[in-house]
């Protein structure tokens, strides 16, 4: 079960290199480091980190910035590159699913879109009641965050959207063309 749910997204958002290694091999050293910036007690239990992002109030959550660039300056001195590591669990991922030949991604995202479009063409053209707004703009949001991840899944992530339009520009620049 992931502990992260949608806090994910906002620790992406706050200290995005925190949010890159939570989850993966370098979840527990992430981990301490939020417990530490926003508990002021190091725990490796994701689910204290998870917690405490949840709870957070400004000033922690500043604080959760400064350790994302303590955690990122500790990752470069150790020489590890966190999106290689994403990118490598991306690929394995697309790897398992074209060994087994599962239909479970292609079936997630179809369901996914679906109910992105439902709820966004409900929202445009049905009278929604003032007690059901809220509940459904939340699952607009989910599901948003959903496609976005199910792009990158299957296109590659905008880090990799972003070198590739920088070498292309280089080569472009270098040719003359600019």
């Amino acid at each position: 079960m992931d502990v992260w749910g949608t806090t994910k997204d906002v620790l992406r958002s706050v200290a995005p290199v925190l949010g890159t290694a939570v989850g993966g091999p370098f979840g527990g050293m992430a981990a301490r480091a939020i417990t530490g910036a926003l508990l002021g007690e190091e725990s490796d239990d994701e689910g204290d980190a998870a917690a405490a992002i949840r709870g957070a109030t400004p000033e922690q959550l500043l604080a959760l910035k400064k350790a994302d660039l303590d955690f990122a300056a500790q990752m470069k001195a150790l020489e590890v590159d966190l999106e290689k590591v994403g990118a490598a669990d991306r690929a394995d991922a697309r790897a398992m699913a074209t060994a087994t030949g599962t239909r479970m991604p292609g079936m997630i995202a179809a369901v996914a879109l679906t109910g992105f479009f439902a709820i966004l063409s409900a929202l445009i053209f049905v009278p929604i009641p003032t007690a059901a707004e809220r509940p459904l703009d939340i699952m607009l949001g989910v599901l948003g965050t959903l496609i976005t991840q199910i792009a990158a899944y299957y296109y590659g992530s905008s880090k990799g959207s972003a070198d590739k339009a920088s070498t292309i520009d280089k080569l472009v620049g270098g040719a003359g063309g600019r």
